[in-house]
C-alpha cells in the first residue's frame, strides 16, 4: 500500500566509479563479461539501498544496467548499426554520434526481463522500470531504411509494447516511457507521437507513465533553457493530448524551472509526477525546498494524484549530490504528508 504523496524518481542515478566513468553520459563500462554482469547487479543493490534509505516509495534500478536510457535499449535490437556511427542533431539542441538504422528493426529476445526479475527480487517496495519512448528513439539515431520518422516510431512502438507487457507480467508496478522529444517536436507529437506512445502501452497490465522534461543537467540543455524566455510553456501543447490518452501517469519538470505551475491542471484525470528536485545543479535541496514545490502543485492536482519526483535523471551528477537530493525528496514529501494528515 502506497502512502499519500508517494515518492519516485524520473530515471537514472549515478553509477559507481568502478562500473563506469562518473558524471558522464554514455560512459563506457569499466568491466567485461561476468564481472560486468555482477557489477551491474551490485550497482542496482546500491541504488536500491540509497532510495530505500531516502524514503523513496516507488524505486527503480537507476538504469545501472544501461549505458544510456535510449541506446541501452536500442543496442539489443536488430537492424541498427552501432559500429558505423553518424553525427546528427539531437532534440534540435546538440550534435551526437548515433547509430544508424540499416534494416527492419526487430527484437530477437527480451531486453530487460532479467534486469526486471532481479529488481523485483531485490526489494519489497513498488518498482518502476523505464523504457525509451518511440519518438525519442527515432530522434536518437540516423534512419537509412524507413524513410519516415512516423513509420520507424511505430516499428519501435510494437517492440516496446512486447517489452512492456513482459515487464508487467514480471511484477513491475510502473512502466515509464521517456519522451523528452515531446517537448521539441510539437506537430509530430500531435500527428503521430501520442498514437505511437499509445501503441507502446496497449494492453500493458501495470500502470504506465510518460516522462517529458527539459533534459539532463548537461551544458547543451542548460544553454537551451536560457533561450526559452521567462515562461516555459511547452507543456501547454502536450498535456491536453496526454490527458486524453490512456497513459496513467505523466512525469514532468517543475523544480527551479520557469514552467507555470498551473499548467499541470491540464493533466486532469492523470497521476502527476511533479519534479521537485532540480537535476541541473549540484546544489542539494532542503526538505522545505521540496515541500514548497509540492504545496504549490497541490493547488492544481488532487492529493491522491500527486507523486513527488525528480525533474529528470541524475546520472551526470556526483553520487553524494544525488544521495542528498533523494534524501531531500523523501523528507520534503514527508513534511507535506504530515501537514495533510494533521489537517484532514
Amino acid at each position: 500500500m502506497l502512502p499519500l504523496l508517494p515518492t519516485t524518481i524520473a530515471g537514472s542515478l549515478p553509477k559507481p566509479s568502478w562500473l563506469a566513468e562518473p558524471e558522464k553520459l554514455w560512459a563506457p563500462w569499466k568491466l567485461e563479461g561476468e564481472a560486468l554482469a555482477e557489477g551491474k547487479r551490485d550497482a542496482v543493490r546500491l541504488v536500491l539501498a540509497l532510495q530505500e534509505k531516502a524514503g523513496i516509495d516507488i524505486v527503480s534500478d537507476g538504469e545501472q544496467t544501461r549505458r544510456h536510457f535510449v541506446n541501452g535499449y536500442m543496442e539489443k535490437l536488430e537492424g541498427i548499426d552501432f559500429q558505423n556511427l553518424k553525427t546528427v542533431r539531437i532534440r534540435n539542441r546538440y550534435d551526437a554520434n548515433v547509430p544508424r538504422v540499416v534494416g527492419p528493426v526487430a527484437r530477437p529476445k527480451p531486453v530487460h526481463s532479467d534486469d526486471a526479475r532481479f529488481l523485483r527480487a531485490a526489494t519489497m517496495r513498488a518498482i518502476k522500470f523505464t523504457l525509451p519512448g518511440p519518438m525519442t528513439m527515432v530522434d536518437t539515431l540516423f534512419d537509412e531504411h524507413y524513410g519516415s520518422r512516423e513509420k520507424l516510431a511505430f516499428a519501435f512502438a510494437e517492440i516496446l509494447n512486447q517489452e512492456a507487457r513482459e515487464l508487467a507480467a514480471l511484477g513491475v508496478d510502473v512502466v515509464q516511457f521517456d519522451e523528452p522529444a515531446f517537448n521539441v517536436y510539437f506537430d509530430e507529437v500531435r500527428d503521430w507521437g501520442i498514437a505511437a506512445l499509445e501503441r507502446a502501452r496497449a494492453g500493458v497490465t501495470c500502470k504506465t507513465a510518460g516522462h517529458i522534461c527539459y533534459g539532463y543537467g548537461i551544458e547543451a540543455n542548460i544553454v537551451w533553457k536560457k533561450s526559452l524566455g521567462n515562461e516555459w510553456r511547452q507543456y501547454e501543447q502536450t498535456f491536453p493530448l496526454l490527458a486524453k490518452s490512456s497513459i496513467d501517469q505523466v512525469s514532468l519538470e517543475c523544480a527551479n524551472s520557469r514552467v507555470p505551475i498551473g499548467l499541470i491542471a491540464l493533466l486532469e484525470g492523470k497521476d502527476v509526477l511533479v519534479g521537485a528536485i532540480d537535476v541541473a545543479t549540484k546544489r542539494v535541496e532542503t526538505p522545505e525546498d521540496v515541500a514548497k514545490v509540492i504545496r504549490e502543485a497541490l493547488k492544481h492536482v488532487p492529493r491522491d494524484r500527486l507523486y513527488p519526483c525528480t525533474n529528470c535523471g541524475m546520472v551526470p551528477l556526483p553520487r553524494e549530490v544525488a544521495a542528498g537530493k533523494l534524501a531531500a525528496l523523501g523528507a520534503g514529501a514527508a513534511l507535506v504528508r504530515a501537514e495533510l494528515v494533521s489537517g484532514s
